[in-house]
């Protein structure tokens, strides 16, 4: 015959507590609030019976579900793993589960994973956005669910954000080229419907202008983060008939697909054509040539992401404006002086 599952009051019983003070013992969310010996006595009578919190009732219990959902735009980004580790790093020691969700950058995949996340009765959300008009996002601003933004923006502006100081990176990465003495500087972008595009195209205008290089930059959009879009975009300035000595790519893939294009054109990088890129991915190091890139904070930003959302849940003001961390240009095999003019 079954034996009965354990109970929090068998559990109680063998530690010599009453079964509030064993379930306090037993929440991650609420350390320090038991004597560290009776916690360790809780414990060790849990673990020696088998006894696993049923998470179901504590819900009903407390009125929280004890999961918050993380919704990302593409999971083979390399960018995005590094984010959601700091996001459970910091959820994971408040006692708060991952649900994790991926809208292929879809708005209306976006859309149905969102409400199906909230009818899941998560306590707040973590959200890159799939587009920077997103109706949806935007609505979670009027909502009863706390959210936060990571690396992606909503043209409203509505909900807080926390990315890494793009702006500040592109204008190293521009600074850094005119130094070696490039004058002709390419912008191959990502898409125009995300804010990273966005802000990362105007600071590579304002670093352009402010070194008068504004007659001579040339800007290519393409159509994804990806290297594939990487490539078309490179092939298609490389057959505009204009002259550049110098890329500075949307992100990491995209540059990856501008060294295959550059390769396929017979041009050699750095020596005919510097290429600098965004995010520092890890293999971009490993890269012939290694990879000059922006380096963003990737695992700060989600846990800097988790503790405003954790602010949020505990009914502290969470401030509506962008959080920024600090970006940093690594400098590498792919950028070299300018070459002399043909």
């Amino acid at each position: 015959m079954a034996t009965s599952r354990p109970t929090l009051r068998d559990v109680a019983r063998r530690a010599g507590v009453n079964p509030a003070t064993a379930s306090r013992a037993l929440n991650p969310a609420l350390p320090g609030r038991i004597a560290a010996p009776t916690e360790g006595r809780v414990r060790e009578a849990a673990e020696a019976l088998g006894y696993r919190p049923d998470p179901v009732a504590r819900s009903l219990r407390t009125r929280r579900s004890g999961f918050v959902g993380v919704v990302v735009p593409d999971l083979t980004n390399p960018v995005i793993p590094p984010i959601v580790r700091g996001i459970e790093g910091v959820l994971w020691t408040a006692g708060i589960a991952c649900l994790l969700a991926d809208t292929d950058n879809d708005v209306d995949r976006e859309a149905a994973l969102v409400d199906e996340l909230l009818a899941r009765r998560c306590e707040g959300l973590i959200v890159s956005t799939a587009t920077r008009t997103s109706g949806t996002v935007n609505d979670l601003a009027d909502g009863d669910v706390p959210a936060i933004l990571v690396t992606r923006n909503i043209d409203a502006g509505s909900l807080p954000l926390v990315a890494g100081d793009d702006a500040a990176g592109v204008e190293a990465a521009v600074a850094h080229l005119a130094e070696l003495g490039h004058r002709r500087i390419a912008h191959v972008t990502g898409p125009l419907t995300l804010s990273t595009t966005v802000v990362r195209r105007d600071a590579f205008e304002a670093a352009t202008d402010r070194l008068g290089l504004r007659a001579s930059r040339l800007l290519v959009h393409g159509e994804a983060f990806t290297a594939a879009a990487g490539h078309a975009a490179a092939e298609e300035l490389l057959g505009g008939g204009e002259r550049f000595t110098a890329i500075v790519a949307g992100n990491d893939l995209i540059a990856l697909g501008c060294l295959e294009a550059l390769a396929d054109a017979g041009l050699r990088c750095p020596e005919d054509i510097s290429l600098v890129g965004h995010n520092d991915t890890p293999m971009v190091a490993r890269l012939e040539p290694p990879l000059t890139t922006v380096a963003i904070p990737k695992a700060e930003i989600g846990a800097r992401a988790a503790t405003l959302l954790l602010d949020g849940l505990e009914g502290r003001e969470v401030a509506s404006g962008p959080v920024l961390l600090p970006t940093e240009l690594i400098v590498r095999g792919s950028t070299a002086p300018a070459p002399p003019r043909s």
